[in-house]
């Protein structure tokens, strides 16, 4: 029996499935159905036979006490079906379910049937079944076929305005494993292969410092999979823009499926596809020494990107998307990688393989970019071939070596060289100067004014360097061998400048670097972390605003996420996607997730964050400005905002300023950068 209510014969019932207000009900006689003693007041909201969706969408109807739903069979060519009937019922309310979670529902307002009207009803057919049990059948799943293979996808409903169609896991490359590992990637080959694209590929060795999100982590070597979302109700009759999306991680740790892109695309109020990707990090992709550039395969990480790149000009037109109008989005190394993509003045593409960036917290001045021969790089590489047991070889005989090495045993080298490195922040298995895709060192390709003349969205964190520093750095002294250690260059008379320029707090009581938060960090963290902020993210981000000759919209994020951490390095990335772990916070970080995402999905959309009205109202985004031309300006979002430190101030949600803060030290670390740079 069904709760609830009563059928009675002949309507003998299959399947009767309720949870948390929403019933569905397989019938196996679907030509006499009447449902009487309704206890509750139900609305139906789906109707259709077991094995295919009615091709004309059923309407909503709010049941009465006793109903007799043989009228709702509309269409003779199914009512002939012999296949049972399913019905969704929800008490009082309409709703559309989640794929990921079928537990989940989301109650929609009375205006739901014009939403479904424009929905996907093969994607709510889906996920009826899913609701009773049964696995998705090919027949209901968006398929596309590319040269490679028949990808067929899955639908992902998370309450989103509009379903989203999702390609996940599949192979760009082939399997970066024996012969191939260390090598260049390779492109699949053409194929007439079905491939199921319904979970994300396994992620790419590294240490994680964040969780990679989206289920159960695995990773594996054989990680060069990419994943592709579009709106079910992307129209057929145009392209539309293409977002690729690099993911973070210093180089050594991180995976595509951290980016809540879906949600990104969900909310958006007008459709694009976007597209993520795993690429090799670590020593697998970035083991740079004099051995590997004799071989041709450094950087090859940032060589699996171009590689992807590639694909989405080859491909992206089968999935609706305009392979000449691709916007790269990248956070911290991805950012970075979209810096040295911009740089790239030897890339034989006649036509560019993107059109405009989104760079966050990172940029092409970004990190110290040392040639590959540099004797950091060398130090590392040795130390890496001793813990593989590859040390001693001649240079010939040291890949064919690593090739043979368990993968276990690279990762576990790769893991301990970059964390031997980590406290000082000269970090290993960075990108190089190769000559190939990275030919100059950025300043010097700033000023030439050589490079991709792109529109730019870029901007940093309030907090960058929280995460990096050390947090036991108590003393003056200490503070100033961290620098000593971290940038050799730097000589006496530079220090006294750093230190002048962040007041020492044990020196001067009203220093803003005084750390009154009770926290258990050292007197000299604050200081530490401001100043490495400014040094590696900041003021980078300012140099691209200042050098790159198209327009540059400017932000600074400086929502408190915790007491700690501030507004931490990455804290935008799951508001720009308008991600539940931010939106439900409070109807303040809703507001401010739903103008940040409507300001990126807009520049993604036009190169304008303004261009697109989105579902928020928010303030004009003027652009960065020239010296002499208009003062420089900044969207700064969550401005004394604390809530999810535990306080109560909600803040400005985003408001243009002058674009000030910090730009007496960024002076200082742009003259340094030449000498960074050695």
């Amino acid at each position: 029996m069904c709760p609830h209510m009563d059928l009675p014969a002949p309507t003998p019932i299959d399947r009767c499935r309720e949870r948390a207000g929403l019933l569905v009900i397989q019938i196996s006689s679907p030509h006499s159905i009447r449902i009487e003693n309704m206890k509750k007041t139900w609305v139906l909201f789906y109707l259709g036979y077991q094995d295919h969706t009615l091709t004309t969408r059923f309407k909503p109807k709010q049941l009465e006490d006793s109903s007799d739903l043989s009228q709702y069979l509309l269409e003779p060519a199914a009512s002939a079906s012999t296949a049972p009937l399913v019905l969704g019922l929800h008490i009082n309310r309409l709703l559309v379910m989640s794929s990921s979670n079928p537990s989940r529902h989301f109650a929609f307002a009375l205006l739901i049937p014009l939403v479904l009207a424009a929905a996907n009803y093969a994607s709510l057919h889906q996920q009826v079944l899913g609701f009773l049990g049964y696995h998705s059948t090919v027949s209901s799943l968006p398929a596309v076929t590319i040269p490679q293979a028949t990808l067929v996808g899955t639908i992902i409903d998370d309450a989103f305005p509009t379903p989203v169609e999702a390609f996940l896991g599949f192979p760009y490359a082939a399997a970066p494993t024996g012969a191939l590992r260390f090598a260049k990637p390779v492109a699949v080959q053409p194929g007439n292969e079905t491939f199921k694209a319904d979970a994300f590929g396994p992620r790419c060795p590294g240490k994680q410092l964040l969780p990679p999100g989206g289920g159960e982590d695995v990773w594996s070597e054989d990680c060069l999979t990419a994943n592709i979302f579009r709106p079910a109700s992307l129209p057929k009759d145009k392209k539309v823009p293409v977002m690729l999306y690099i993911h973070g991680g210093a180089f050594n740790r991180g995976t595509a499926k951290m980016h809540n892109t879906a949600s990104m695309v969900g909310f958006a109020t007008e459709g694009f596809v976007a597209v993520s990707f795993n690429y090799r990090i670590g020593a697998l992709g970035f083991l740079n020494s004099k051995v590997t550039e004799k071989e041709g395969v450094l950087n090859l990480g940032l060589h699996d990107q171009v590689l992807m790149l590639e694909w989405v000009r080859d491909n992206i037109a089968a999935f609706g998307g305009d392979e000449g109008d691709v916007t790269l989005v990248g956070l911290s190394a991805g950012a970075h990688s979209i810096g040295h993509h911009i740089m790239n003045i030897n890339s034989p593409h006649q036509y560019p393989l993107f059109h405009k960036a989104v760079i966050e917290s990172g940029g092409p001045t970004s990190r110290a970019l040392h040639p590959y021969d540099s004797a950091l790089h060398e130090e590392q590489f040795r130390m890496f071939l001793t813990l593989t047991s590859c040390s001693g070889l001649s240079d010939t005989a040291i890949l064919p070596c690593l090739r043979n090495a368990s993968e276990a045993s690279i990762v576990e080298a790769s893991n301990t060289v970059f964390a031997h490195w980590n406290p000082s922040v000269r970090w290993a298995w960075q990108p190089v100067i190769d000559n190939d895709l990275i030919s100059r060192r950025p300043l010097s390709a700033w000023k030439s004014g050589n490079y991709a003349n792109v529109p730019i969205l870029t901007g940093f964190n309030h907090n960058e360097g929280t995460m990096y520093v050390p947090k036991t750095t108590t003393t003056s002294a200490q503070f100033r061998e961290f620098w000593a250690e971290l940038l050799p260059h730097l000589g006496n008379e530079e220090l006294d400048v750093v230190e002048q320029l962040y007041p020492d707090p044990a020196v001067y009581p009203d220093s803003e670097y005084l750390d009154t938060r009770g926290l258990d960090v050292g007197a000299q963290y604050k200081r530490l972390e401001a100043a490495y902020g400014h040094y590696a993210y900041v003021c980078p981000v300012r140099q691209t605003a200042q050098f790159s000759k198209t327009p540059v919209y400017l932000y600074h994020w400086a929502a408190n996420r915790t007491i700690l951490g501030g507004a931490n390095h990455g804290d935008q990335m799951w508001y720009e996607t308008f991600d539940p772990s931010t939106t439900s916070v409070s109807s303040t970080h809703k507001e401010l997730a739903g103008v940040f995402h409507d300001y990126i999905v807009s520049f993604v959309l036009t190169g304008d964050p303004n261009a697109v009205e989105g579902r928020w109202k928010r303030p004009v985004w003027e652009a960065w400005g020239k010296q002499g031309e208009q003062e420089h300006k900044t969207m700064v979002f969550g401005a004394g905002n604390d809530e999810r430190a535990g306080g109560k101030g909600k803040g400005v949600i985003a408001e243009l300023l002058n674009d000030t803060w910090g730009s007496k030290q960024c002076e200082f670390w742009w003259s340094q950068t030449p000498n960074v740079e050695d």
